[in-house]
């Protein structure tokens, strides 16, 4: 019977506490794969850690390329039937790996993720990630578990494998092929809202992109990047506005932008009146690249692009105006499920 190989790769920067923390339980969980740590131009002591890790393979880039150009350069070097692509701050559990790995197998799954919950606290889901990604009709993201701020308790409720339209790349299991196919991350968006890219390029070509309810890892968040850091507000603000701009139909593009421009404006007034004043320079400054990235920069191929169905309201107003606080409030269209709401669109073998 064919065994596909599997990589496990993680994307380090200046992450040696998190690699003494974390890496022994990779190597302990994970006996189905080969361990690898790509190291993304650190300049603490990541690599002389590493050699105490003989059997962990070791891929040192010469600079810090970001999370998209990191893993784009270190899979190039990789060979696997698939790639496990793992922040360096999650906490696996014993067998994590068998049960996403035969999902995506026995269904023909491209991009899968396990569930992800806080590593801080563990009973609740984790904010990248939870138990799968959504997209609103003006792009804010979201997931089964976590809308905005709001983490929810784990109570089974999300235990189900599940078509999603996201998954995160805090722990991503992606075909290789599909991976290469698609032509790997945007090295462009450097960190944040790639994984999300990715997989909505994915659904424009047919692939199915799923939530594994059997498989859990614990996450720590904000490794690199505090969620208040300014400089994680303006990735966040700008490579959002770049995925709207690559992936949504023609037809749609125009308002779909204009309205998200408002709404961020919204957001950077917000952050004035909370006396965050960097973090609405940072709103400024994404939209600004984001003219640069259209006007001067933009030569990213489109795919033949298809009205996805999603989430076709805002989860703005369903959150701040109706005080929706669970994905299972949330009303998706005419009442379907997930499945039939993602399966419709994919022909791909």
């Amino acid at each position: 019977m064919f065994a596909p190989t599997i990589a496990v790769v993680i994307l380090n920067y200046n992450g040696k506490h998190f690699l003494a923390q974390f890496l022994p339980s990779v190597l302990q969980y994970s006996a189905e794969a080969k361990v690898i740590v790509a190291d993304n131009g650190s300049t603490d002591d990541s690599l002389a850690f590493l050699s105490l890790y003989p059997t962990v393979q070791v891929i040192a880039l010469k600079k810090n390329y970001g999370f998209a150009g990191g893993y784009n350069e270190a899979l190039r070097q990789v060979q696997a039937d698939y790639y496990i692509l793992l922040n360096s701050d999650v906490e696996v559990t014993p067998g994590w790996i068998p049960p996403v790995v035969q999902l995506m197998e026995e269904n023909e799954i491209a991009i899968c993720q396990p569930i992800i919950k806080s590593f801080h606290h563990n009973s609740h889901f984790e904010y990248a990630g939870a138990a799968g990604g959504f997209i609103d009709r003006w792009g804010f993201t979201f997931c089964r578990g976590r809308l905005f701020d709001t983490l929810e308790e784990d109570k089974g409720q999300y235990d189900d494998n599940m078509p999603v339209f996201w998954a995160s790349g805090a722990c991503l299991f992606i075909k290789s092929s599909v991976f290469w196919e698609l032509g790997g991350f945007d090295a462009y968006f450097f960190a944040h809202m790639e994984e999300v890219d990715l997989c909505w390029r994915a659904h424009h070509q047919g692939f199915l992109v799923y939530c594994c309810g059997a498989s859990e890892v614990f996450h720590v968040g904000g490794g690199t990047l505090k969620k208040e850091n300014p400089q994680k507000t303006f990735l966040n603000f700008r490579n959002n506005l770049i995925m709207l701009q690559k992936n949504t139909p023609k037809m749609k593009l125009l308002s779909t932008i204009f309205v998200r421009l408002l709404l961020d404006g919204m957001s950077g007034v917000r952050f004035l009146l909370k006396g965050q004043v960097s973090n609405f320079g940072a709103v400024l400054k994404a939209h600004f690249h984001f003219y640069k990235y259209l006007f001067l920069i933009k030569k990213k191929k489109r795919y033949n692009l298809k009205h996805l169905r999603n989430y076709s309201k805002s989860i703005v107003w369903a959150y701040f105006i109706e005080h929706r606080r669970t994905f299972k409030e949330l009303d998706f269209p005419n009442g379907r499920s997930l499945t039939q709401m993602f399966t419709h669109t994919h022909n791909k073998s």
